[in-house]
């Protein structure tokens, strides 16, 4: 089969669906509701059980690519693309001396995967994370000839795990990459300058209907804190509940929720039932993405104590601070990674939130201490925060660059929205206060 005229993008990915994984779910909806044609390549099967409802939106087909794992198995794959695609051979013999340290299964994929490219018109493929997907795409691409594209987080960055060497060759190799903080931004352009050119910023999108604005209320009592994560050490949530502890003692009237589930699960039940605060903080385990909307209804303030963990990894940009912030809810956040570049005060004085240092507990109880109190404008911080969001993290905005990136029109440009809510000059306190939302505005094309 030709290539299609229109543009067909394949999107390659290790998991699909993975529960945690949402933001790749948005990022396909703005582009299929924008009129992109898309197909998704699943290297591997799901494995949880938990889907959130969005996922019966997804128009795109998924194709879940066989995994052999030894030479043997991979004949038939190597026969089909010697007919489908063209130049196999030589295309492949030049390929062959960068895939001797590489797994068996990841090349036979790579090869089905270009093959299946090339028989479906696919004309770009991009893959989400630095990994095994985005791997598998460039072995995908070398072979037909699409260009390939991958967008890099955190534990792809970040982990002592990561081959820095093969990080660079992906950024190198890539038509364009893509990562979603100015804090990675920095960090890949110093990794990697010679292809600093094609990397871009562009920050994780959200569907903004799906998380409306509502000024927050006077804070109940107990005060009500929300925390959303896996839990892992770089989310720091043995950190909140160490300061929840010392709150208590104080003889505050606090209450915790931590939604999500994780390896640590038993490790902060433990600190819980140690610190006694069975009554005070409840881990909830995993929650749909609707139960958590639920979840930062019910709080005063969501907290984001993320830490750098001793394996080096770290969080990006958490998107559910981000769902947090348009939702109006008073957020706390630690300078880690991207969150400085959404909390804290913009500009001449408007603050989105409260920023601490990161692992600093003494800085988290003062923060929460301050959310708490009467001092603390609770709804300017949520209407900045709400601006912010509007004009930098809209899966619409998000998916017009993903659009110009990919078709080589060189860098992507934001592109203005008119605001989802109607928030205007009069809902800020002074003339100062609104001309620092200039601070939020994209950049004009």
């Amino acid at each position: 089969m030709q290539p299609s005229e229109s543009p067909r993008i394949g999107y390659v990915l290790k998991i699909y669906p993975r529960f945690s994984e949402t933001f790749i779910v948005t990022e396909i909806l703005a582009r299929e509701a924008a009129g992109e044609d898309l197909e998704i390549f699943s290297l591997r099967p799901p494995v949880d059980p938990r889907f959130h409802p969005e996922l019966a939106r997804v128009q795109a087909p998924v194709t879940y690519l066989p995994r052999p794992q030894k030479l043997s198995e991979g004949w038939p794959i190597i026969a089909a693309a010697q007919r489908v695609i063209p130049d196999f051979g030589p295309r492949f013999a030049a390929l062959l001396p960068s895939l001797v340290e590489a797994e068996a299964s990841e090349v036979h994929q790579g090869i089905d995967l270009a093959t299946r490219v090339v028989e479906r018109g696919i004309t770009h493929l991009h893959a989400h994370f630095g990994s095994i997907a985005a791997r598998t795409a460039r072995i995908a691409s070398s072979l037909s000839g699409v260009p390939f594209s991958f967008t890099a987080h955190a534990k792809d960055i970040f982990h002592e795990l990561v081959d820095s060497q093969e990080l660079i060759r992906l950024l190198q190799d890539a038509h364009h990459a893509i990562t979603v903080s100015d804090y990675n931004f920095a960090y890949l352009s110093a990794l990697a300058p010679a292809a600093a050119h094609k990397l871009h910023r562009v920050y994780n999108g959200l569907e903004l209907e799906r998380f409306p604005f509502e000024e927050p209320r006077s804070v109940h009592s107990p005060f009500r804190i929300a925390a959303v994560g896996r839990l892992v050490e770089k989310k720091g949530f043995g950190l909140l509940i160490s300061a929840v502890s010392a709150l208590v003692r104080s003889g505050a009237q606090v209450e915790l929720r931590i939604a999500g589930g994780g390896e640590l699960a038993d490790d902060l039940a433990q600190q819980v039932k140690l610190y006694g605060l069975e009554q005070f903080v409840t881990l909830l385990g995993p929650r749909t993405q609707s139960e958590v909307i639920d979840l930062l209804r019910w709080a005063d303030v969501f907290a984001a104590p993320c830490v750098v963990g001793q394996d080096g990894n770290a969080d990006g940009l958490p998107t559910v601070l981000l769902e947090a912030m348009a939702m109006g809810v008073v957020c706390i956040g630690s300078d880690v990674t991207g969150i400085p570049e959404v909390l804290g005060h913009r500009g001449t004085g408007a603050s989105t939130g409260l920023l601490t240092r990161s692992g600093n507990v003494d800085d988290l109880i003062a923060a929460l201490r301050t959310a708490a109190g009467e001092t603390f404008n609770r709804v300017a911080a949520a209407k900045a925060a709400r601006q912010l969001i509007e004009a930098r993290f809209d899966s619409r905005s998000q998916s017009a660059q993903l659009r110009t990136l990919c078709s080589g029109n060189g860098v992507a440009q934001p592109i203005r929205l008119r605001p989802v809510t109607t928030l205007g000059q009069a809902d800020f306190e002074t003339q100062a206060d609104f001309e620092t939302q200039a601070d939020f505005e994209p950049v004009t094309p």
